[in-house]
């Protein structure tokens, strides 16, 4: 059960491997730092939440409904960079970092992990500044979001 009084804060590996996006109306979205997918994070802002089973009925209701915002976002800007995704992989993995958080990335059948999964493929690479700066304000205008705080 979550406590109220606890303010939220992001797990540190979280905070590390990725870039602010917005805070919606439950999530915190993170751009994650591998410039080879598209690739973000949504972190509930509910203290101790680990599983999304965990969550009350109406956060999860929620959480679906942001974690189709952040796919349709991924798909308008792959497309309109001219890199259309083929498919998007949603997963909540938490073995590493036990604070919920799900994952939506943006997959090519030309991208490096292709046909496996992300996690563990290669090193990651990180984004220059001004290209993650160019991709957080895309996603912001795709997913019709005023810039984080």
């Amino acid at each position: 059960m979550t406590q109220l009084t606890q303010p939220f804060t992001l797990h540190p590996r979280l905070a590390a491997d990725g870039a602010v996006v917005a805070d919606w109306g439950l999530s915190r979205v993170l751009l994650l730092e591998d410039a080879r997918f598209p690739w973000l994070a949504l972190v509930p802002r509910r203290v101790g939440a680990v599983e999304v089973h965990g969550l009350a009925a109406a956060d999860r209701m929620v959480l679906m409904d942001e974690i189709a915002r952040a796919a349709a976002a991924l798909e308008t800007v792959t497309l309109e960079t001219g890199a259309p995704c083929d498919k998007i992989n949603i997963g909540a993995l938490g073995n590493l970092v036990p604070q919920l958080h799900v994952h939506v990335v943006a997959r090519r059948r030309d991208d490096a992990a292709w046909p496996g999964p992300v996690w563990g493929a290669g090193q990651a690479v990180p984004y220059e500044p001004a290209a993650r700066a160019a991709l957080i304000a895309r996603l912001r205008a795709a997913s019709g979001t005023a810039p984080s705080p």
